[in-house]
């Protein structure tokens, strides 16, 4: 039913939640509904949420808190919460925040829009949430679990030039912390056609770069008319779209990085030279307690190869501190760990027990919150020195970099980031907000634990001086600050680096290249 009303929609959590936004919004769109970002102006306000961390839950539960007695003024208003969160707690939401109206686990989001109408019209409480693991087979609790990617927003997105593309939905590895097992569902592969169809359609729509998405992006796995298709194959299947310039994934893990996967990357120029790869613990009998599947030997040979098929290859990594029984003795192990793997960058998070997890029903959160926090913050810094140790390896050097477009406060962002001792880990793996090159924080400060997607693509673009501060990333994931003039937005050009922090690169073009047929510029969300 067509409407038109305005929609109001907040994000928290990773880029499949992002995703999930721009594609419930594209949705919505299409009854009618307005974007905007004054949530007092909007008759459907909608809170897309994150499980994984007991303080995102907490700020949403803040967050739809401000709505309690918006409806005394605006009895039309229809309050949803929707994603992960939704899927966890569902009666819960409404026994904590009575005046929600909605909630819609991350299988039924496609059915958004007619409960929403339904909702307004009968003005009853709506729960559609998918099967618990353990409420029936594998194949019927997936079947619960849908996913209707081909529609987009091109509004949505990190940048114009930047896409997210759901490959696969769910996780089958069950680690003892995690809920997203629980509230995404088995796992299940798309097939590759119709993920080379939305590559083809995002291409068409001006987008240079797409990220393949996964809970575990490497362990995709689709059979159709009898052949069975890897992310190897599906890299090579979108390799040649016209338009398309670099090509990524996230997140993987350890014991599905197969050879043939790295020697796709080494073979396929388009494909970025950046792995997401958490390793979680440099302890052994930490990853066993997290059922984590591999040791830290596991990951050693894994590192051996992609060094071997793909020198200067970067690799970033997750790490969970404080997590249960974690000794002085192991948490040493961990930052070992780190000098021998020098990764690129690491997500950091201090544990926090999560309900419905095995680890909150087995094991006793033992560790103290100061203690968490110290090793935290030595676990960072530790990070942040190899961090600038390897970057400033690129002084002297020229890279290719795909520009995202103006970033007046790159630099001052990022040399703030590194030199605060206590500040933790920002940065999403592989996400950003738009051209600026910080994201929401995989630990959770509380400042920028919120990512809002608003209506802001509808306003007036400001004034912009011909030539000023622009941000891009190299093909191996480095964001690099530069100098030029904001129609680079999305192209690829040759920056030569004299100058480096801990987070980014600094540099000055040397020649770039325009790509034919550039769409007209989007303003970029942040």
């Amino acid at each position: 039913m067509e409407h038109n009303g305005k929609l109001y929609i907040e994000t928290v959590g990773c880029q499949m939640n992002v995703l999930d936004s721009e594609l419930v919004v594209a949705a919505l769109k299409q009854q009618g509904y307005e974007l905007c970002d004054d949530p007092k102006s909007a008759d459907t306000v909608l809170f897309n949420t994150c499980s994984v961390r007991e303080h995102a839950e907490h700020k949403t539960y803040s967050s739809v808190g401000r709505f309690k007695y918006g409806k005394r003024k605006r009895p039309n208003l229809v309050i949803g919460v929707i994603g992960c969160m939704a899927q966890q707690d569902q009666q819960t939401v409404f026994d904590k925040a009575p005046h929600v109206d909605l909630v819609v686990g991350t299988g039924q989001l496609a059915e958004i829009p007619s409960l929403v109408d339904q909702v307004r019209k009968t003005r009853k409480k709506t729960l559609a949430v998918s099967l618990n693991r353990k409420e029936g087979s594998r194949d019927q609790v997936a079947g619960t679990f849908e996913s209707y990617d081909p529609l987009r927003d091109p509004t949505m997105r990190p940048s114009p030039w930047q896409a997210f593309v759901r490959i696969m939905i769910g996780c089958d590895k069950f680690c003892t912390y995690c809920v997203v097992p629980n509230t995404r569902g088995p796992e299940q592969s798309r097939s590759p056609k119709e993920i080379a169809s939305e590559v083809r359609t995002l291409a068409d729509q001006g987008v240079k770069e797409i990220t393949f998405l996964g809970q575990t992006v490497n362990s995709y796995k689709h059979t159709e008319d009898g052949k069975q298709s890897r992310l190897s194959d599906l890299l090579a299947l979108v390799h040649d779209t016209p338009g398309i310039e670099r090509l990524k994934f996230v997140t993987n893990y350890p014991k599905d990085m197969t050879t043939d996967l790295l020697e796709a990357i080494r073979d396929l120029p388009k494909v970025a030279r950046y792995l997401h790869v958490p390793l979680q613990h440099g302890c052994d009998e930490q990853l066993k307690l997290m059922k984590r599947g591999y040791t830290v030997d596991d990951y050693r040979e894994m590192m051996g190869r992609i060094n071997e098929i793909l020198p200067g290859c970067a690799v970033s990594s997750d790490f969970i501190v404080g997590f249960c029984k974690e000794t002085d003795e192991s948490f040493e192990k961990c930052l070992d760990a780190v000098r021998e793997f020098r990764f690129k960058n690491s997500f950091i998070f201090k544990y926090s027990p999560r309900p419905g997890t095995k680890a909150f029903s087995l094991y006793e959160d033992d560790v103290p919150e100061e203690v968490k926090k110290r090793r935290n913050n030595e676990l960072l810094r530790l990070q942040n020195e190899i961090s600038g140790e390897d970057n400033a390896e690129f002084v002297g050097r020229t890279v290719e970099v795909l520009v995202e477009g103006p970033s007046k406060h790159a630099v001052k962002l990022n040399r703030e980031k590194a030199e605060a001792e206590t500040l933790e880990q920002a940065d999403l793996p592989g996400w950003h907000g738009g051209a600026e090159p910080v994201g929401y924080p995989a630990s959770h400060p509380d400042e920028n634990d919120l990512v809002q997607i608003d209506g802001v693509a509808s306003k007036p673009r400001p004034e912009i001086s011909p030539k000023q501060q622009l941000v891009g990333r190299t093909k191996c994931d480095r964001i690099v600050v530069f100098d030029g003039n904001e129609r680079l937005a999305g192209t690829l050009a040759e920056i030569a680096i004299h100058d480096v922090t801990q987070t980014t690169l600094l540099g000055d073009i040397v020649t770039r290249h325009v790509q034919p047929g550039s769409t007209e510029l989007l303003p970029i969300i942040v």
